[in-house]
């Protein structure tokens, strides 16, 4: 395991001359201090340790800075999103217990920026003594959705119909109760639409059980429109909502935020806020966590859980008094959560993914900035520093006014330049 800092990269010019021959002076380079390990591993306030060196953890980094507590990730590889921007990183393998170990040790916190940690590791982790925000116990139910399922089920929450299956006759008997299509789903890992099958007969169903990774059925729900409603909780059971967000997907991959959900009935909105309130306290939640929703004629269903910075949550940075990202900050070091509000009366958020064809999406990414800026000075431009590849997720942009319509033109079309040198409505 590696711990990478950024105590050699190279600093400013600076010197100081020195007489030389004739009337000429020669400039030496000035000595200059390095600030040491220990200094870093040592800071006054509280560290944080995320695992995880996605964007996630990046803009998690960015939000610890005006606290001024430590913050440190466990990234996969030095050229992570986060390990580009972050000074204290340990490169190293979650999937290895003795590397979690050694990052914690310099840690007062543990959290994550994705699910995949395996269980017995929060669990040895736990065991330690290491603070882990949101425990295993609370994890479980975002690592897998079977347990998910059944937990939401016992606690009176709505959501699709649900069956573990093994075999073609499961998926068949399950189809007769619901009907086709049917949904599968793997229990453990997926996400961005990566795990989700949306089968039409039984000939889609008996290739997906071919994967050998154990699946979960799911009814199809005619939904309206997806949602999401995202609440922070803290140690001693402080909560807070965000409002309520529609989320616009595509391949079951999200592309627009609008917040708050436009023409969402106030008693829905409360009823999906309170509904996340009541899960991250009986699921035992410090941190965050996002509730995916389908809003449908017959009311809400709960469709997926988070517990971390989430994307739906992306917008908060500049569209709420609080980020999502500082909110998780707060939440897991037990600090009183800050306000939620809206800071505009609508706010849209459109990701930015890399071209298609990247071959003919022109320059590189970064000398689109005058295009995005130059035509809109009001488009906030979030990029990860993660190089572009064909429908990869490697930015955001975020706009605030007060007329989605005009707001979701905006940010799409920022969004859509970034990512591919072309206005999407071109």
């Amino acid at each position: 395991m590696t711990f990478v800092t950024g105590r050699n990269r190279p600093g400013p010019v600076t010197g100081r001359a020195e007489a030389g021959q004739g009337c000429g002076v020669r400039v030496l380079p000035r000595r200059l201090r390095r600030v040491s390990d220990q200094r870093q591993a040592s800071p006054l306030a509280p560290v944080v340790g995320m695992v995880g060196g996605g964007q996630l953890a990046r803009m998690t980094y960015q939000a610890s800075i005006p606290l001024g507590i430590g913050f440190r990730v466990l990234a996969d590889r030095p050229d992570d999103s986060a390990a580009l921007v972050c000074p204290a990183v340990t490169v190293g393998d979650y999937h290895r217990l003795d590397d979690l170990l050694s990052f914690a040790a310099g840690c007062d916190v543990l959290t994550f920026d994705h699910e995949h940690v395996p269980g017995e590791h929060l669990a040895a982790l736990a065991g330690t003594g290491v603070t882990v925000a949101p425990g295993g116990a609370a994890l479980r139910y975002a690592q897998d959705k079977l347990a998910m399922r059944d937990t939401l089920t016992r606690l009176g929450v709505p959501c699709p119909r649900y069956a573990p299956v093994a075999s073609p006759e499961d998926v068949a008997a399950f189809a007769a109760q619901v009907g086709w299509p049917v949904v599968l789903k793997a229990v453990r890992g997926g996400y961005d639409g990566r795990g989700v099958w949306v089968c039409d007969g039984p000939g889609q169903a008996a290739e997906v059980l071919g994967y050998g990774v154990p699946l979960l059925a799911e009814e199809h729900v005619p939904f309206v429109r997806e949602l999401a409603a995202l609440v922070a909780r803290s140690p001693h059971r402080q909560g807070a909502a965000y409002p309520v967000v529609e989320t616009v997907q595509r391949e079951g991959v999200c592309r627009e935020v609008l917040a708050p959900a436009p023409g969402l009935a106030a008693v829905l909105a409360e009823d999906a806020e309170r509904l996340a309130l009541e899960l991250a306290d009986a699921l035992g939640v410090t941190g965050l966590l996002a509730v995916e929703l389908f809003e449908t004629p017959r009311g809400l269903l709960v469709n997926e859980l988070a517990m971390r910075p989430h994307n739906s949550g992306h917008w908060t940075i500049e569209g709420a008094t609080t980020s999502q990202f500082e909110q998780h900050l707060r939440a897991v070091l037990d600090l009183p959560l800050g306000a939620p509000q809206l800071a505009a009366p609508q706010v849209v958020m459109a990701n930015v993914f890399g071209a298609p064809d990247l071959a003919g999406a022109g320059p590189d990414v970064y000398d689109r900035y005058i295009h995005v800026m130059a035509g809109d000075p009001g488009v906030k431009v979030h990029m990860y520093g993660k190089a572009p590849r064909p429908g990869r997720k490697i930015g955001h942009v975020t706009v605030a006014g007060s007329d989605v319509v005009a707001l979701r033109d905006r940010a799409t079309r920022a969004a859509s330049y970034l990512g591919t040198g072309k206005e999407l409505f071109e």
